[in-house]
């Protein structure tokens, strides 16, 4: 009896154990910035005003909000919504918690079944070492309740369970990425649809100037004062600006497609309208956050931290694999060869056992797959490092980018005034008398690029603004459950 007890104990204690290695979230980078040199306070933009990026502020669940723009919001309310993409990504989710599921109740609670069995039998005589008595034929009824249960004595279920809840965190981590993707492709093409609208209309504008530029030629040549090639000049080139405006709208019509199809909708439900770069607010202040607090906010980094937990828990799993391993398994029922007899006296059957099971040559299979999760670890590992690496590039590359914007935009912007103020004095000299028609073409041509430019360089602004937004993790820590 103490022999048993002694044992019993030494299963308990067994228990008590788990396999390592033991999980532990990763260390934040160690630094503080993201860019080269004295960090960041503001970039300016055209008319002297500036961003602001605010330190650790909180970025808003819906940050495309920022833009204070209620069909931008549609939009990508619409998306969210109705995105395929989203719809796998939750379907994904699911699966891999009910995955979870169903392996905690195959794992940690025993199994219970019940079984019923009817056979039809002929036996020998001589099975029961009576030759003479012929062969017996009879019917066999088995009633019975069967439970088994493994017991974890190393952790080895606890492990599997955990690579599973962590398969399950990776899941919630794809399905948040897929979302600020999401979000962050609506709202960029939407900025390109609106840059794309102000394109279409700037150059119609152009196109109606140059039209009565065309006409006054015209009437300057009747009269003498201009020549022919004038006339044919003037032509030529309001031939070739006119040249640019299906290539825009060609541009345009593609913008709307791709909208309708990240909301979930077929092409032919494109619509553009609404949309301009106006009707678009670059964001006063822009949150930024510090890079320990990225790599807690950043989708795709928390999803390599989950795949890093896997790679863990299946490296104990693999080390638990070395050890032994006790099944115990029982079974209470009812024998007879009628079925009204089930579960009378004297039909009682029942057993009860136990398996201790532990390898001791299997060609270095189990080593071998030890080493190899072991591999997949230190690859996880490797893996992580670089998605916080691509993390904190992404924000770098955004703040440069904002920088640089706010100086190409402002110098737009003046080059823009500078242009238009340019062609209206040539344009009155010219019908004066006072300069050449190749003086005014060249001022037509400067302003009408510095115009589109100037639409470029304001898209550009707002693109950028968004892909920072987005780089900070979009704010889905921010969002009602």
């Amino acid at each position: 009896m103490s022999g048993v007890v002694i044992l019993l104990m030494g299963v308990l204690a067994l228990c008590s154990c788990t396999v390592g290695p033991d999980f532990h979230t990763p260390a934040p980078p160690a630094t503080d910035g993201y860019v080269a040199g004295a960090p960041l306070a503001s970039v300016g933009t055209a008319g002297g005003s500036a961003q602001t990026l605010v330190t650790d502020q909180e970025i808003p669940a819906q940050w495309w909000n920022l833009f204070h723009s209620a069909p931008l919001d549609a939009l990508v309310r619409t998306a969210l919504h109705d995105s395929p993409t989203i719809a796998a990504a939750q379907a994904a989710l699911r699966s891999a918690q009910e995955g979870y599921v169903a392996q905690r109740g195959a794992s940690v609670f025993p199994q219970v079944d019940a079984q019923f069995q009817a056979t039809r039998e002929a036996a020998p005589g001589a099975a029961f070492g009576n030759p003479q008595a012929g062969t017996s034929t009879f019917t066999l009824f088995d009633a019975a309740v069967n439970v088994s249960y493994k017991f974890d004595l190393v952790g080895a279920t606890r492990r599997q369970l955990e690579s599973l809840a962590a398969q399950s965190d990776y899941q919630r981590w794809q399905l948040e990425a897929a979302r600020l993707t999401l979000a962050g492709n609506v709202v960029t093409t939407a900025i390109t649809v609106a840059a794309l609208n102000d394109e279409v209309a700037a150059t119609r504008d152009i196109l109606a100037t140059e039209n009565e530029q065309l006409g006054i030629v015209q009437r300057q040549r009747s009269a003498g004062a201009a020549s022919q090639a004038d006339v044919l000049t003037q032509q030529a080139n309001l031939a070739v600006l006119e040249a640019t405006l299906p290539a825009l709208q060609k541009s345009l019509a593609q913008a709307g497609h791709r909208l309708a199809v990240l909301s979930g909708q077929t092409p032919d439900h494109a619509s553009t309208e609404g949309l301009s770069l106006v009707a678009l607010t670059l964001p006063a202040q822009l949150p930024l956050s510090l890079p320990a607090k990225l790599v807690r906010q950043r989708p795709d980094v928390l999803a390599a931290q989950s795949q890093l937990h896997e790679a863990s828990a299946l490296a104990g799993v693999a080390t638990a694999n070395l050890y032994p391993q006790l099944t115990l398994a029982g079974s209470i029922g009812s024998e007879t060869t009628s079925i009204g007899d089930l579960f009378s006296a004297g039909t009682a059957a029942w057993n009860i056992g136990g398996t201790l099971m532990q390898p001791l040559f299997h060609g270095g299979e189990l080593r071998a797959k030890r080493r190899q999760a072991f591999d997949n670890l230190d690859q996880a590992t490797a893996q992580y490092r670089a998605t916080v690496l691509s993390a904190l590039q992404d924000v770098a590359d955004s703040l440069r980018a904002l920088q640089d914007d706010a100086l190409s935009l402002e110098a737009e912007a003046r080059a823009e005034a500078a242009a238009h103020d340019s062609l209206d004095i040539t344009r009155r000299q010219f019908q004066a008398g006072g300069t050449s028609y190749v003086n005014l073409l060249i001022a037509q041509r400067q302003y009408a690029q510095a115009r589109l430019t100037r639409i470029q360089g304001e898209m550009a602004r707002l693109t950028d603004s968004a892909a920072l937004l987005q780089a900070l993790g979009g704010g889905w820590w921010n969002r009602e459950q």
